[in-house]
């Protein structure tokens, strides 16, 4: 048989198959149809939104000043959605960080009252909201009582104790390297933001690269179950709500810069917003399922609109609806989550 029949019988070199885009695009349109695929990413359009919605109605909003306030405002809030975080990823909920934070603050501010180093008064802020933390986490995992009710517990006893030792007055701070921390910036970025993200970063290490982060969410996911493959789940849970105390403590040292002073108030507005930003963020309230990228942009967005609304001119009596709104809008859509 020649060269010439072989070639004229032979079937033609197949093409590439040009079924692989329209597949592509059919799996991106099912995903973008999926309400889990919005749960896992509800932080993200919300903040586009936000950003669209107030830039047009306010000239002053996307400007450089404004977006310089807004991350400096949000420091406070990012640290005590990390806190938090940790709290959540195991399945449990830490009521009592925004009396934690009122009791560190006040700490930090009777011992620079009475003359001690501001350093020591620091290290005080933050050992105390881990001790709270410990205690916290010891009877939670010890003594297998609900988180719901040890930190309510708790929430009232810091706040106690806070009123006792400020005898109800505010604290005065007003010392050069908390002036410094709050109003010195690098670059476009003021000295706590930029401490709010070295938390972050920490975190973030310490979530999905340690075998504490691996534990961390193996607990939440399945407490019984991580405890048969010889995970130490009552020490991971003590560690979760130490954490959560000791950002708590940091918090309350950015928010004392901010403001100057130590109020004997709790902190409730900033707890319920800690709890929102990780909502928000997309962190699973039934545990095993965490991230620190989406509760920092959550605390932002939150800040943000809290920023954008008064400038618009809305009243704060609505300010707090809108907030509650956004939250429970997305606590509907995490009940899709995968």
């Amino acid at each position: 048989m020649s060269d010439a029949t072989i070639q004229k019988g032979a079937a033609p070199a197949a093409a590439p198959a040009p079924a692989d885009e329209p597949r592509a695009i059919d799996e991106l349109r099912g995903r973008l149809r999926d309400p889990g695929f919005w749960a896992e990413w509800t932080v993200i359009p919300a903040f586009v939104v936000l950003l669209i919605v107030f830039g047009l109605i306010s000239d002053v909003f996307l400007t450089a000043d404004n977006i310089e306030s807004v991350l400096a405002a949000s420091a406070v809030l990012i640290v005590l959605a990390i806190g938090q975080t940790f709290a959540v990823t195991t399945a449990g909920i830490d009521l009592s960080m925004g009396s934690v934070l009122t009791l560190s603050g006040v700490v930090l501010g009777q011992l620079y009252q009475d003359g001690r180093s501001i350093w020591i008064a620091i290290l005080a802020a933050v050992l105390v909201g881990a001790v709270v933390g410990f205690a916290n986490g010891f009877v939670i995992a010890k003594a297998k009582i609900s988180d719901f009710i040890v930190t309510l517990g708790s929430l009232s006893i810091a706040a106690g104790v806070a009123l006792v030792i400020s005898d109800g007055k505010p604290v005065e701070v007003i010392q050069k390297t908390m002036l410094d921390l709050s109003t010195n910036s690098v670059g476009p970025l003021r000295w706590s933001v930029i401490v709010a993200l070295i938390v972050a970063v920490g975190a973030h290490i310490l979530l999905f690269h340690t075998r504490f982060g691996t534990h961390l969410l193996a607990t939440g996911g399945n407490a019984e179950g991580s405890r048969a493959v010889g995970v130490r789940v009552a020490r991971v849970k003590i560690a979760a709500y130490t954490l959560s105390g000791a950002m708590a403590g940091l918090a309350a040292i950015l928010l004392v810069a901010r403001v100057g002073s130590a109020e004997p108030a709790a902190a409730t507005s900033l707890l319920l917003n800690a709890v929102a930003a990780v909502v928000l963020g997309g962190v699973s309230l039934f545990g095993g399922r965490g991230t620190i990228a989406g509760p920092v942009i959550g605390a932002v967005l939150l800040t943000a609109l809290v920023n954008g609304l008064t400038l618009a001119g809305v009243s704060e009596a609505y300010q707090p609806i809108a907030v509650g709104t956004v939250v429970v809008a997305s606590a509907v859509l995490m009940r899709y989550q995968r």
